[in-house]
């Protein structure tokens, strides 16, 4: 073979080399994600699974590490209140039983974390404490039958629908009013001589719902405990009462009872009051011994997460629960079969007209919608492990609530013509609820573009569930990028999304 034919043939399989190494890495480069992808937009989607997209120009670009490993999830859910069981109770069965599967059933949201309340709520038909006969110390008259016609049904009918179960999260509004200082049901504190006997209501509580067929998970030692300007039940704690409380009473009795396993979950109120109550809670390891973690609510501000205040909350106790118990579109009337309401900025909320001037900034109107996915995505993104909406059932006027203290719930109902109206809260809740399983890690999620938010997490199966919202007016390209492979999808404009990336 001539010299000139060798050089020839290296060449011919240099050049059929490198071909291949760069048909390799193209293949690399476009190897496809196995995804699946559900929708709720304005435009009218509801949970609605997309499988067509249309390129609209430059993607934004959304990385997923799941080597970036930060919180374990809790769950998601809602709360069962009184009201919301009357009106189930009100329903005819199908209609019942349509509501009941919507939450907690595979093919429904799949509610996996709720609370309820223990003894009367605002969300009550009225006011009533589990301990009726003033000075009973021992508490030998307890009784729960206040609960036994409507909520505790409503509490077993979801059990048996729900196939992993859920964990309950419980909170008094009010310790029995002859244990308060004013003697109502309505703000005043408790009185230090009945430390113990609260403490006893809450081992009382445990049992008599255990023997019901219903298994508490948690337990705070009160609803917000700053109070509620004194309109509805309540109860007043400083930190450092609330601590002392759990640290010398609440704890050691339960405990002693047997419920050492019934986390406590301290606060249980606004996200900007959290830096001193996680300072107080866990300012050493006695103070912190029996608080598992911390509970949190929305209504702060109608846009604002307080990430800094969630950051900050962590970071004192990182190995410790930091759950949001409640959050709802309150003082607001709901308005019937309307889905384009809850995607317009036309709400507003209690700081629309009752905040201080320094704060009202915070409570512009809002769009319903926005805020929830807005809220559940921030608070994922800075460590919070859980998530529970509040009621799950009210009806048109927003109620019923004894203080008339008007709401809006996922799902709406008109109890006396039997309909039923899913707003487009619920499907919002479900995209989470429903791909986001408990035991899940929260996953590093980085997107380039300041107005569409993400955050994403790996199930236990090893699917990774990525949530999108986009607020913008304009459809937007998404390639989702994960281990050199990638997607590229679409989202509508006023959209939610829920991808649901399969492992090969």
């Amino acid at each position: 073979m001539s010299i000139n034919k060798y050089k020839i043939n290296v060449r011919v399989i240099m050049l059929m080399v490198s071909i291949l190494l760069f048909s390799l890495q193209s293949c690399n480069v476009t190897s496809k994600l196995n995804v699946q992808v559900y929708e709720t937009s304005a435009s009218g989607n509801s949970l609605t699974k997309i499988t067509q997209f249309t390129n609209q120009g430059n993607p934004v670009v959304l990385k997923i590490n799941p080597k970036e490993k930060f919180q374990t999830i809790t769950g998601f859910g809602g709360s069962f209140t009184e009201s919301s069981a009357y009106l189930l109770n009100k329903l005819g069965k199908e209609n019942r039983n349509k509501i009941l599967n919507a939450y907690f059933s595979e093919a429904g949201a799949n509610y996996t974390l709720t609370r309820t309340h223990i003894a009367s709520c605002d969300f009550s038909l009225n006011n009533y404490t589990y301990a009726k006969v003033e000075n009973d110390r021992s508490l030998e008259h307890f009784t729960i039958e206040d609960d036994k016609s409507d909520l505790i049904p409503m509490i077993l009918d979801a059990k048996a629908i729900s196939k992993e179960g859920f964990k309950i999260i419980s909170s008094p509004w009010s310790c029995p009013p002859w244990m308060k200082d004013n003697k109502s049901f309505v703000g005043g504190k408790l009185v230090p001589e009945y430390n113990d006997t609260f403490s006893l209501y809450f081992s009382k509580y445990l049992n008599a719902y255990k023997k019901e067929g219903i298994d508490i998970w948690g337990i705070t030692p009160i609803n917000e405990p700053h109070g509620n300007g004194n309109n509805w039940e309540s109860t007043l704690f400083s930190p450092e009462e609330m601590t002392l409380f759990v640290q010398n009473h609440l704890g050691p009795k339960l405990e002693k009872d047997g419920w050492g396993n019934v986390k406590i979950l301290g606060y249980d109120q606004n996200r900007a009051g959290i830096k001193e109550w996680a300072d107080e809670m866990y300012k050493n390891a006695n103070t912190s011994k029996y608080f598992d973690g911390m509970a949190i609510h929305w209504y702060e501000s109608t846009y604002e997460v307080f990430p800094s205040d969630l950051q900050y909350a962590h970071q004192k106790a990182p190995n410790k629960f930091l759950i949001e118990t409640e959050g709802c579109i309150d003082s607001e009337i709901p308005h019937w079969q309307d889905d384009a309401w809850y995607w317009k900025k036309e709400a507003t909320d209690w700081g629309w007209d009752w905040a201080s001037e320094k704060d009202k900034p915070l409570h512009p109107k809002y769009a319903p919608v926005h805020r929830y996915a807005m809220d559940i995505i921030g608070c994922l993104n800075n460590w919070v492990d859980g998530w529970v909406d509040w009621n799950m059932v009210l009806d048109r006027q927003g109620g019923p609530n004894w203080f008339k203290n008007w709401c809006v719930a996922p799902i709406l109902v008109d109890d006396k013509n039997d309909e039923v109206y899913f707003t487009p809260l619920y499907y919002v809740m479900a995209h989470f609820s429903k791909f986001m399983r408990p035991g899940a890690i929260k996953i590093g999620c980085n997107i380039d573009n300041k107005e569409v938010v993400a955050t994403a997490v790996k199930n236990l199966d090893g699917s990774i569930a990525v949530a999108i919202f986009n607020p913008t007016e304009r459809i937007q390209t998404i390639d989702i990028q994960l281990n050199k492979k990638n997607k590229i999808i679409t989202i509508d404009a006023n959209a939610l999304q829920t991808v649901l990336i399969k492992p090969n």
